[in-house]
């Protein structure tokens, strides 16, 4: 990233509470085209740093994205000055700043945030300390959990800002995967990973219109920041050391809108 930093626009995209089991076995069989087409390897299988939405994002705008399972250290691609750091190589983005929008703002970038789960609804002081970090914000009820078409709502409010800036970081925080999920399966009674998986295959489609709208040579990554169970050895939702909680999917690339990925 240290070489790309200026040069394109930056795309972090979070599914939040994606499963790294149900990413995969949609992306197998093509249950997620979209992904399966910008994603040709499959998901990576990567460990959060926190097994919840405000924590695992509070890391990821220090530059901790999802780690590689593997035994490290990991370098990163992007990350903030401070001593003794040892996941920091040549190729690293580093930024001499309190966090990661910060820094990209003084490289020239308009910073935005566009909301989905509660800890980007601005109506409480915890709400407002992460979208805070950014130029613009957006959150409203129909970005929220509980909106069927949230993604496509969020995707609309995504391309209005790319259309209007030179030089964006655009994050997006999609809710539709957090429970409740249960509307995305017809006949579905509660939530499970079946409506989990359902409403992955609804989000795919909008991401393939996101994606559509980018303008100029986009480095993306696409992570979850956590994952969650439904009743895996007694446990159920998130904030929780489970492996279904801390195990994610994590992709990354450089999107060139005359050729695709």
């Amino acid at each position: 990233m240290r070489a790309l930093i200026g040069t394109v626009d930056i795309l972090w995209i979070t599914l939040d509470t994606l499963r790294y089991d149900v990413a995969a076995s949609e992306w197998a069989p093509g249950g997620t085209p979209f992904l399966r087409d910008v994603i040709p390897e499959g998901w990576e299988p990567r460990h959060t740093p926190a097994s919840f939405t405000y924590a695992a994002h509070a890391a990821f705008f220090a530059g901790f994205l999802p780690t590689p399972i593997g035994p490290g250290p990991h370098l990163r691609q992007y990350a903030l000055a401070f001593p003794g750091s040892e996941t920091i190589g040549p190729e690293t983005a580093v930024f001499d700043t309190p966090d990661v929008p910060a820094g990209l703002r003084v490289a020239g970038y308009h910073t935005a945030c566009i909301g989905g789960t509660g800890f980007f609804n601005r109506a409480t002081p915890l709400g407002r300390v992460l979208p805070g970090l950014f130029d613009e914000a957006s959150w409203n009820p129909g970005f929220g959990v509980t909106h069927p078409d949230s993604t496509r709502n969020q995707v609309d409010a995504a391309l209005t800002i790319l259309r209007a800036q030179d030089r964006v970081f655009l994050f997006v925080n999609l809710s539709a995967i957090h429970q409740p999920n249960r509307h995305y399966l017809p006949g579905a009674a509660t939530d499970s990973l079946a409506t989990h998986a359902a409403a992955l295959r609804y989000v795919d489609g909008q991401l393939a219109r996101l994606f559509a709208g980018l303008r100029r040579p986009t480095a993306w990554v696409l992570m979850s920041d956590h994952g969650t169970c439904y009743g895996e050895d007694g446990y159920v939702g998130h904030r929780l050391g489970h492996p279904n909680v801390w195990t994610v999917p994590y992709a990354e690339g450089l999107w060139k809108p005359t050729s695709g990925r």
